[in-house]
């Protein structure tokens, strides 16, 4: 039997039955749950969090260079190669739309890069990382990028521009030099198109 990716399987769906937020703040939601299975068996603890959902923008300039930052990651302890992206900021909780996700793309590529774009895709909208969160991942291209003002970076930002061609963010992804798993799948997807 085909299944219907639009439905949960019936015989799959677990019964959250318990919630703890250990920290709830502005930035996460990070929660100890307890879920019943459907054969009635209670597993605990899961460990899941909510955080914004975020815009990743595959960008490149007027000679088709690709503009990515430099920036340390805390989760890996280490400076990272990545697409410009940042968090669509929602207040009451809603599921953004597409119109809230592309002026997000478009206001973080502008303040983390200085670069705007008048051709804009979306290439996708998937979830950030499925075991463990709920927020998801607008995934977008912008072409023919041109440098319109100077970098706007928030007080906890500290990142570099850097310019690649196609070439080398290919070599910088298969070398395992490029880290951020949802920004390789944008990265795949802006190639296909």
């Amino acid at each position: 039997m085909a299944l219907d990716h639009d439905q949960e399987p019936g015989e799959l769906v677990c019964e959250e039955i318990r919630c703890e937020h250990l920290v709830r703040d502005q930035w996460i939601d990070f929660r100890r749950s307890a879920y019943r299975f459907p054969d009635g068996r209670v597993f605990e603890p899961y460990y899941s969090y909510t955080r914004r959902d975020y815009a990743v923008i595959v960008a490149t300039d007027e000679a088709g260079d690709v503009l990515c930052v430099r920036q340390f990651r805390q989760g890996i302890r280490r400076v990272t190669t990545e697409f410009p992206a940042g968090g669509i900021e929602r207040k009451d909780g809603a599921s953004c739309t597409m119109e809230q996700a592309l002026a997000a793309a478009k206001r973080e590529l502008r303040e983390e890069t200085g670069y705007e774009s008048d051709a804009w895709t979306h290439l996708l909208t998937i979830p950030s990382q499925a075991t463990l969160s709920d927020n998801m991942a607008w995934l977008f291209r912008a072409e023919n990028c041109r440098l319109a003002a100077s970098q706007k970076l928030d007080d906890m930002e500290l990142l570099d521009v850097q310019k690649y061609s196609p070439n080398e963010i290919e070599e910088m992804i298969f070398s395992g030099r490029f880290q951020q798993a949802v920004h390789v799948a944008a990265w795949l997807l802006a190639r296909r198109q």
